[in-house]
């Protein structure tokens, strides 16, 4: 029988496959298509013209992070994971790749063009997309108890394989702080709770300039949850993509709920239905995954 850190990963795993593929058919569609037909179960076909239950970049780029964990880390193997996702469809659902964001795009692309090169991301303000955020989930489950500078220069690092600026970086030491508190047993508003109490100070003991600590204050302000749905954006803006995770995990009390939330928000759905899906809240791994005897 499976440890309880062995079920917790697999239903972080299959949850964000879920709510990615979710919100593959509807991509790129407004909020507006979604109030008047919202997603209330897998369907095919649309956006990318795949079946039901097709997972995208999310859960792909996801998948080599975990393989690269269990293989042995190093951000090395992350990198030329990313490059066998892209260039030879490594964990792709159907033997193709079908959507890539841009700054992840060109980042894969520098490194295939420069074998030594690893930390191949942009450190210009304008690429924080949430193509680091997207697949940053396995690191929870990797040394979770290391010293917070540790675990915030690997967070760096693997994020700046495609996304090399502090930005992006924060968002996902965020994200998985977020994580560590709901695999320590908290719920949501709990777990929500001891991040706003304890990420500024980490913030400051990491050196992060006011500049970019000042762009989380509405998520560690403890007032997210309470902001109306015309508040929070959905779009590929890494900030924006957090904050409805946030939002949707803290808004319901399932996961079907949260995830079919964070679809019907619009915009960059595969996305939004993959953070929030992923996070290993105890509500999710009962539902997603029970091990047999």
């Amino acid at each position: 029988m499976p440890t309880i850190l062995e079920s917790q990963l697999r239903a972080a795993l299959l949850g964000l496959a879920v709510g990615d593929a979710l919100g593959v058919p509807v991509e790129f569609q407004s909020r507006t298509a979604r109030r008047q037909d919202p997603v209330v179960h897998m369907r095919a076909y649309g956006t990318h013209n795949q079946p039901a239950g097709t997972w995208s970049d999310d859960a792909s780029l996801t998948f080599c992070l975990a393989e690269a964990i269990a293989d042995g880390l190093t951000v090395g193997k992350v990198a030329e994971n990313c490059c066998r996702w892209y260039y030879q469809n490594f964990w792709t659902p159907h033997g193709v790749v079908f959507d890539i964001g841009i700054t992840t795009r060109e980042a894969i692309n520098r490194l295939r063009a420069d074998s030594d090169l690893l930390l191949a991301g942009s450190t210009d303000e304008y690429s924080n997309g949430n193509g680091s955020l997207m697949r940053i989930l396995p690191l929870a489950f990797y040394q979770p108890e290391a010293p917070l500078t540790e675990r915030f220069a690997l967070i760096s690092d693997v994020s700046a394989v495609t996304h090399g600026h502090v930005r992006s970086a924060i968002a996902c030491f965020l994200y998985l702080e977020m994580a560590r508190h709901l695999l320590a047993g908290l719920a949501p508003t709990a777990a929500y709770a001891q991040l706003c109490s304890e990420a500024p100070a980490q913030l400051y003991q990491l050196k992060i300039a006011a500049r970019e600590a000042d762009q989380f204050e509405r998520i560690l302000s403890g007032r997210l949850p309470n902001m109306a749905v015309t508040a929070i954006n959905s779009g590929g803006y890494v900030m924006h993509t957090l904050e409805a995770a946030f939002w949707c995990l803290l808004r319901h009390d399932t996961f079907a709920e949260t995830v079919l939330a964070a679809v019907n928000l619009g915009d960059d759905t595969d996305t939004t239905g993959a953070v929030v899906g992923a996070w290993p809240e105890s509500t999710t791994a009962k539902l997603l995954f029970q091990p047999s005897g």
